[in-house]
This record gives C-alpha cells, sequence and structure tokens, in this order.
C-alpha cells in the first residue's frame, strides 16, 4: 500500500486518533508534487537546449563539425538547426507554460487535464528531438551521396583508399553515417527514457492517485 493510499484510509476513519488530513490536504499534496515534476522538466530541457550550444566553442566540436563543409551540406544543417531551436524555444515555453497552469486552487478534474497536456507536450518533445537527429543522418547521407568526391572527406585514408573504387567508398561512408546515427538516436532516445521517462511515471502516478481520490 502507497503513501496515498494510507493518507486515504485515515482519512476515512472516523475514529482514528491520528490528526485527520481533509480532502484537500491530499489534494494539495498532489498538486505539489505535479508541480515539483513540471519544473524540472522545465528545468532539464532548457539545460538540453545550453548545454549543447556551449560544447560548440569547445575545439574538438569545432573539428567534428567541420565534416558537413567537407559533405557540402552546412546551408541545409543551419535551416535545419533553425526550425530546432525555434521549436526547442516554443516547447521550453510550453513547459514553462504547464508549470503555471498548475495551481492549488484547482478542483481535481482541471489538475488531471493538466497533468494530461503536460504528459502529451512532453512526448511530442522527445518525438522531435528524436527525428530531428534522423532528419540531420538523412541530409549527411544524401550530401554524401550527391558528392562527387568523398575522399576529401577523410583525408588521413587518402592514401589507404587509392584501390578502392569512388563508389564503394561512398557506399561504405553512407552506411558509417547511417549506423552512427541509428546509435546516435538509440543513445538519446535511452537518454530521454531515463530523464523525462522517469518524470512522465511520476506525473501518471499523480494522475492515477487524483482519479482514485475523485472515486
Amino acid at each position: 500500500m502507497d503513501e496515498l493510499e494510507l493518507l486515504k484510509r485515515d482519512w476515512q476513519k472516523k475514529d482514528a486518533e491520528l490528526p485527520k488530513l481533509s480532502y484537500e490536504d491530499i489534494h494539495k499534496m498532489i498538486w505539489k508534487k505535479s508541480s515539483s515534476i513540471v519544473k524540472w522538466i522545465v528545468i532539464i530541457s532548457i539545460l538540453e537546449f545550453t548545454l549543447p550550444q556551449l560544447l560548440l566553442f569547445v575545439p574538438p566540436m569545432e573539428e567534428a563539425l567541420q565534416i558537413y563543409d567537407d559533405i557540402g551540406v552546412t546551408n541545409y544543417i543551419f535551416a535545419l538547426s533553425l526550425v530546432i531551436y525555434t521549436v526547442a524555444i516554443y516547447f521550453i515555453f510550453q513547459f514553462y507554460r504547464r508549470y503555471k497552469e498548475i495551481s492549488v486552487l484547482d478542483d481535481s478534474k482541471n489538475l488531471m487535464k493538466k497533468i494530461l497536456k503536460t504528459r502529451k507536450t512532453v512526448k511530442y518533445y522527445v518525438l522531435f528531438s528524436l527525428s530531428m537527429i534522423m532528419v540531420t543522418i538523412i541530409i549527411m547521407i544524401i550530401g554524401v551521396y550527391l558528392n562527387d568526391d568523398i575522399t576529401h572527406i577523410v583525408p588521413e585514408l587518402k592514401d589507404s583508399l587509392q584501390n578502392i573504387s569512388p563508389d564503394k567508398l561512398k557506399i561504405t561512408l553512407i552506411l558509417t553515417i547511417g549506423i552512427t546515427g541509428v546509435l546516435l538516436t538509440v543513445l538519446m532516445g535511452f537518454v530521454y527514457f531515463l530523464l523525462y521517462g522517469l518524470l512522465l511515471r511520476k506525473l501518471n502516478k499523480n494522475y492515477a492517485e487524483l482519479k482514485q481520490l475523485d472515486f
């Protein structure tokens, strides 16, 4: 039996010697937990947005981003980045709105609706973030496919690649980028599952508790 069930049992006991908790007291506890969870969603989303931008100033990252120039997709990646930043800011704003919307003065029905809205917003954000990784990989693959000479992409291997036909080299590079993209997407999905998934499970639990409280 969880904490809420114990509180509800004590709340329903008329002859209990312990101080009784009213419906409002239990509702307030669930509201505080829900508010705290949504606040953490806001914090994590902001950190997720800002930390990668700071990494852009690290020299190794600058060198890694040179591959976009080598493939010839810099302009497309830049345009995609603008879309990603715009949508990410929109989602952060939505998370903040959900946080501000949750009010202790709301009844259980309204609080449940806001929890459902928050859960749906988080799911859309995770799906968008993962899909943008795949779109980036697809752009890179198309760039490699349309590139006539790709030996400049891996100049350190140029001598050892002389005996490999351009088509085989292109296929090898495309497969490498594709496999790396899939692994990166899976890794990020796992990270999102740990971060947002844990918070969503707690939010779902609060939703279930509110639903029980209304019956």
